[in-house]
C-alpha cells in the first residue's frame, strides 16, 4: 500500500534519523524504501532519476507529488507541511541555522563522509576541540532562549519544533549509539543532553526507534569511518 512519504537512505540512523524524527513527530504516513531500491534510484542516469541528485537521503512526498534531495532541504519541507518552524523570522533563521550546524557536525565526525579515516592525534584534538565547542554552540544558543537540564526548548518556543527535533536526531544518535560520547556531551552541554534526551523518548520518536532498533544493528553511520571512529573510541 502506497504511503504518504517514502525516505530513501541507507540502513543507518546517521542522517535517516533526522527524517524520521520529524516524520515520526508529524504522526505521518511514511515507510522506508529497500536499500535495492535506493540503489537502483541513485545508480540511475541523472535524466532519468525522479529528481536529480547525488546521494541520499532523498524523500518522496506522494501528496505534493514532489522529490526532494538534500537533508535541509527535506528537514524544511516537511518542517512548513507541518508547522514545525517557530514562526517568526528571526527564529526561522536560527532552526536553518541549527540544521547547517548539524550537518556541519556530520560532516567533521565522519572526516568529510569518510575521505580519510582518524588518526589518534587527530580524533584526540577533534574530541578536545572542535567536537566539545559545536557542543557548546548548541548548549549557549539554548540558554540564551530559556532551555534547561530540565525543561524547555532550544528556542524558547512552547513546544518541540524542527530545531529540537535537528538537535535530538543529532545529539542523542550520535550518543546513542556511540556511548563512549555521551559524558562529553554531559559535561559540554548538559542542557542538549537533556533535550535531546527528552525528544528522543517521546512516545512516537521512543515507537519509532524501538522498532528502527528490533530490524537493524547498533550502528551509527557504516562502513570503515565508523569502524575508524569505534576504533579510537575503543583505544585501539
Amino acid at each position: 500500500m502506497a504511503t504518504d512519504y517514502t525516505l530513501y537512505y541507507w540502513p543507518l540512523p546517521f542522517r535517516g534519523h533526522f527524517v524520521r524524527y520529524v516524520l515520526a513527530h508529524a504522526g505521518a504516513d511514511w515507510r522506508d524504501a529497500s536499500t535495492g531500491d535506493l540503489v537502483a534510484l541513485k545508480g540511475a542516469p541523472v535524466a532519468e532519476q525522479p529528481v536529480p541528485f547525488m546521494a541520499p537521503p532523498l524523500l518522496h512526498d506522494r501528496p505534493g507529488d514532489l522529490w526532494l534531495a538534500q537533508l535541509p532541504a527535506i528537514l524544511g519541507h516537511l518542517g512548513r507541511t507541518f508547522g514545525l518552524y517557530p514562526g517568526t523570522p528571526a527564529q526561522d533563521a536560527l532552526t536553518t541555522a541549527l540544521i547547517g550546524n548539524a550537518g556541519d557536525v556530520l560532516e567533521e565526525i565522519t572526516c568529510n563522509c569518510g575521505r580519510t579515516m582518524w588518526t589518534r592525534p587527530a580524533w584526540e584534538e577533534f574530541t578536545s576541540d572542535r567536537l566539545p565547542r559545536w557542543m557548546q554552540i548548541f548548549e549557549e544558543i539554548g540558554r540564551r532562549h530559556g532551555l534547561t537540564e530540565t525543561d524547555g526548548f532550544i528556542l524558547g518556543t512552547p513546544e518541540a519544533g524542527l530545531a529540537d527535533l535537528a538537535t535530538a536526531a543529532l545529539w542523542f544518535t550520535m550518543t546513542d549509539t556511540l556511548p563512549g560520547l555521551a559524558p562529553l556531551l554531559d559535561r559540554h552541554a548538559p542542557s542538549i543532553s537533556a533535550l535531546s534526551r527528552r525528544i528522543a523518548t517521546t512516545p512516537a520518536i521512543a515507537d519509532m526507534r524501538a522498532a528502527w532498533d528490533a530490524q537493524h544493528d547498533r550502528a551509527y553511520c557504516g562502513g570503515q569511518i565508523e569502524a575508524s571512529i569505534r576504533s579510537m573510541l575503543d583505544g585501539r
